[in-house]
């Protein structure tokens, strides 16, 4: 993997080209770049060599990878140092004219740090540089989202078969947690959603202490952590008895949304596209009011990145370009249905888009 991260290093000083430096100060940045992102790190991107300065040694903490070893490290004299602060005055030191920076992740305070340590260096916003660079996703990144989508798939697929009725929401999404990590997962990708009953079909719902109840709606949104990258899935199910005639009906509603917004991921398709087909689904059911601020986006070391799938997203999809699929609806007091997949845009000629979750989407009595 050295050769993957020297070269995406090399696509990124491409854009610093003039006698500049770049330093990358957001973690999840950081370890697309160099492998891993120690706590407190940052990497320079100098003229003479690259570096990733760490406030204590990489792997001193229990669990947290070693970056890439090719890459010269350097631990800072003390533990409490500001690793972007001393990365500026390394890039002045080997005669940098302008350093790049992330200005969307550094504050203030930091920002008027590196210009205080450096007066002579002219410093420029890097902009949203390294997420363009992490936006198409190689076959590597792809096969760890589709291992952290398999072990989503798993331990939803084991919740489903055991005893629901009576279990509070915060216990089984505590369960679905220890589940992800008995699989192989770093962790979970984000605080994992069991919604029942009236709170069914909320997006990001908090789990609470309502116990599961005949004839409830359950919604489920989780995801896996693998190697760094993350996947999400989101499936409603009704419990304990057949569903009622106004369940049924919501969840073709949805389901049919879904299925729309999925068909239209295809390379070259406006990033709106893909939220309109969705949209159109549901506000022609009459459910226009009920609906999110987005029906996807992008995901990978994020649980949330770009491409946006939205009203008013600007740009193309790319093939190889993970994203989610989740159109939702939720009736107030009486609950409703998310349907949520993580899936990579492919053309057609590669059989369109490839599904990462893959648990049933059908309309379960358990």
């Amino acid at each position: 993997m050295s050769e993957v991260y020297a070269a995406r290093r090399e696509r990124l000083k491409e854009r610093c080209a003039g006698g500049g430096a770049a330093l990358v100060s957001r973690p999840a940045n950081i370890r697309y770049l160099a492998g891993a992102a120690p706590s407190g790190a940052a990497l320079l991107l100098g003229r003479s060599e690259d570096v990733l300065l760490c406030p204590r040694p990489p792997g001193e903490e229990d669990g947290t990878e070693r970056p890439d070893a090719e890459l010269r490290t350097r631990v800072l004299d003390t533990p409490d140092g500001d690793a972007a602060v001393a990365a500026a005055g390394q890039a002045a030191a080997q005669g940098a004219e302008s350093l790049a920076v992330e200005e969307h992740h550094l504050s203030v305070a930091r920002h008027r740090a590196l210009a205080s340590v450096a007066p002579r260096l002219r410093l420029v916003d890097l902009a949203r540089g390294v997420e363009q660079l992490r936006l198409v996703k190689d076959e590597e990144e792809i096969s760890c989202l589709r291992i952290a989508a398999e072990i989503a798939d798993q331990a939803l697929g084991e919740l489903l078969e055991s005893i629901l009725v009576g279990r509070t929401e915060r216990h089984l999404a505590l369960e679905l947690e220890r589940r992800l990590v008995d699989h192989g997962a770093d962790g979970a990708a984000f605080p994992t959603s069991v919604a029942t009953g009236p709170h069914s079909g909320r997006g990001g719902h908090r789990p609470t202490d309502r116990r599961v109840e005949e004839g409830d709606f359950l919604s489920v949104c989780l995801g896996a952590a693998y190697r760094g990258y993350r996947s999400e899935v989101g499936r409603t199910f009704v419990i304990g008895t057949s569903p009622a005639d106004w369940q049924i009906e919501l969840y073709d509603v949805v389901f049919a949304a879904q299925r729309a917004g999925r068909e239209a991921l295809t390379p070259g398709a406006a990033c709106r596209d893909a939220d309109r087909a969705a949209r159109h689904v549901l506000a022609a059911a009459g459910y226009a009011e009920g609906l999110g601020p987005r029906t996807g986006h992008g995901v990978g070391l994020e649980i949330t990145e770009d491409p946006q799938l939205a009203p008013a997203a600007m740009g193309k999809l790319d093939a190889c370009v993970p994203v989610t699929v989740e159109p939702g609806v939720h009736l107030p007091g009486r609950g409703g249905v998310r349907i949520d997949d993580t899936l990579v845009v492919r053309c057609e000629a590669d059989g369109g888009p490839e599904l990462l979750t893959i648990t049933t989407k059908e309309l379960l009595a358990l």
